[in-house]
C-alpha cells in the first residue's frame, strides 16, 4: 500500500502548462453544468412556458438530480482516489452532452425527471470529486485559495459569457416585440440554446483529454496503487479515517448553508418578473448581472484566502448573504426599485459565489491528506449538497403556494436561516477544528 502524504503535493508543471490545465479545468467544470443548471437559471420563465411546467414541477425534476447525486457523491469520492481525473472527467462530459439530445426534444415531465436523474450520475459520480482533486493537486500547498478561487471564478466568468451569448441568440430568434412571440417561436429559439450548450459540453471533454496530464504533482501517491481490487480495498479503508475527521463534518455543514444560498440565486429572475414586473429578457439580463459577481467574488476571495485564513472569509461571506437576504425578504413587501433589488442581489451573489471558491480550500487548513482528498470531498459533498434535493422543490412550493411577493419573502427568510447556520459552522471550524489541525 502506498504511503499517504500529509499535505498537498508539490506542482511539477511549468507555469504556462499550469495555466493551460487550470483553464481546461475551468472550461470542463462549468460546461458540464450548462444543461442541467445554467439554462434553468438564465431562462427559467421561458423553460416553464416551453415545457409547460409549474415551478414545483421543475423543482421535482431537479430533485431527481439531487437524489441520484447523493449516491453519486459517495461513489465518486473513492473513485477519484483510485483513478486519474482526466479519464473520469472526459467520460462525464461526453455522457452529459448526450443528454442534451433528449432535452432538445422538449420531453414530458416524467422524461425530464429521468433526464435529471441521469445527469445526477454523469456530472457527479464521474466528475465532481475528480475535478476537486485535480484542482487541489494543481494548487499545491501554498495556493489552495487561489486555485479553487480561480477555478470557480473562471467558471463564473465562462457562465456569464455563455449566458450572455445564449440570451443574445434567444432574443435574436424572437420578434422585436418579445411579448408578441408565439409559443412555437419561443420553443425553436430555446432549442437552439440547448444545442449550443450540449456542443460546448462535448468539446470540453475533448479538451480535457488533450490538455490535462496524467500527473500534476511530484507526489506519486495521489491515487492508490496495486491491482484494481487492492485499490478499491484501500479506498474502502480510507473512508473510516475520513469519517473520524471533525473538519470534514463541519465542512459539510458549511457547504449545506452555502449551497442553499447558491440555489436561491436561481430565484432572482423569477423575483424580477413577479415582484418588479420585468419581462423574460429583462429578467435574464438582471440575472446575468448577478452572474458577473461570481468571477469577481470567487477570484478575489480566493486570493485573499492564501493571505488570510479561508475559514475567516467563510464567515464574512455568510454575513454578506445574510445582509442581502434580509433586504430581498423586506423588498418583497414593497419598494419596487431595480436599484435596491440589485444591491441586495449583489450582496447575496458575492457571498454565495465566494463561498463556492472557499469551502474546499479549507481542506488544506484542516491538513487533510492528499490521498484522502476524494473520499473527504465525497463525504462532505454527500451531506453538503443535500440542498440539491430539497431546495428547488422547496422554492417552487413557496412561489407556487404564495404567488408573487409573499412567496419570495418566504424564500429569502429561509436563506437567512441558512446564512446563520453557515456563520455558526464557520466559527466552530475556526475555534475547534483549525487550531487542532495547526
Amino acid at each position: 500500500m502506498s504511503s499517504e502524504p500529509t499535505q498537498s503535493g508539490t506542482p511539477v508543471l511549468s507555469p504556462a502548462r499550469r495555466a493551460a490545465v487550470l483553464t481546461t479545468l475551468i472550461v470542463a467544470g462549468e460546461s458540464i453544468f450548462f444543461l442541467p443548471f445554467l439554462l434553468p437559471r438564465t431562462f427559467r420563465p421561458t423553460l416553464l412556458e416551453v415545457f409547460e411546467l409549474t415551478n414545483l414541477q421543475l423543482g421535482t425534476a431537479q430533485a431527481a438530480y439531487g437524489i441520484v447525486a447523493v449516491v453519486a457523491y459517495a461513489l465518486g469520492g473513492p473513485l477519484a482516489d483510485v483513478f486519474k481525473p482526466r479519464t473520469q472527467m472526459a467520460i462525464a462530459l461526453a455522457t452529459t452532452a448526450l443528454g442534451g439530445a433528449m432535452l432538445w426534444q422538449i420531453p414530458s415531465l416524467t422524461s425530464l425527471k429521468v433526464l435529471y436523474a441521469y445527469w445526477g450520475f454523469t456530472t457527479i459520480a464521474l466528475f465532481w470529486a475528480a475535478l476537486m482533486k485535480a484542482t487541489r493537486e494543481l494548487g499545491g500547498k501554498m495556493s489552495q485559495g487561489t486555485a479553487f478561487g480561480v477555478l470557480d471564478g473562471g467558471r463564473g466568468l465562462l457562465a456569464v459569457a455563455i449566458s450572455t451569448v445564449l440570451v443574445w441568440v434567444y432574443a435574436s430568434l424572437l420578434p422585436s416585440d418579445v411579448a408578441a412571440a408565439t409559443l412555437a417561436e419561443r420553443t425553436l429559439a430555446f432549442q437552439w440554446v440547448i444545442g449550443i450548450t450540449a456542443t460546448c459540453c462535448l468539446l470540453a471533454g475533448l479538451l480535457v483529454l488533450v490538455v490535462i496530464p496524467k500527473q500534476m504533482t511530484a507526489e506519486n501517491d495521489t491515487v492508490s496503487e496495486g491491482t484494481l481490487a487492492e485499490r478499491m480495498e484501500q479506498a474502502r479503508l480510507g473512508i473510516a479515517r475520513v469519517l473520524a475527521m471533525p473538519s470534514v463534518w463541519l465542512q459539510a455543514a458549511i457547504i449545506v448553508a452555502a449551497y442553499a444560498a447558491f440555489k436561491a440565486t436561481a430565484d432572482f429572475s423569477l423575483y424580477a418578473t413577479q415582484v418588479l414586473g420585468a419581462d423574460e429578457v429583462q429578467a435574464a439580463k438582471l440575472y446575468n448581472l448577478s452572474l458577473w459577481m461570481r468571477p469577481i467574488a470567487a477570484i478575489g476571495f480566493g486570493v485573499l484566502a492564501d493571505r488570510l485564513k479561508a475559514s475567516y472569509l467563510v464567515i464574512v461571506c455568510f454575513a454578506l448573504v445574510l445582509f442581502g437576504s434580509i433586504g430581498l425578504a423586506g423588498q418583497a413587501w414593497g419598494a419596487d426599485t431595480y436599484t435596491l433589488f440589485m444591491v441586495n442581489v449583489i450582496s447575496v451573489s458575492i457571498g454565495a459565489y465566494a463561498l463556492r471558491g472557499l469551502y474546499f480550500a479549507i481542506m488544506e487548513e484542516a491538513k487533510i491528506p492528499l490521498l484522502l482528498t476524494g473520499r473527504a470531498v465525497g463525504l462532505a459533498s454527500v451531506v453538503g449538497y443535500t440542498p440539491e434535493i430539497f431546495m428547488a422543490p422547496f422554492i417552487g412550493y413557496l412561489t407556487d403556494s404564495w404567488p408573487g411577493r409573499v412567496g419570495h419573502h418566504y424564500v429569502y427568510l429561509s436563506v437567512m436561516a441558512f446564512a446563520l447556520l453557515g456563520i455558526v459552522a464557520g466559527v466552530l471550524f475556526r475555534r475547534v477544528v483549525a487550531p487542532r489541525a495547526g
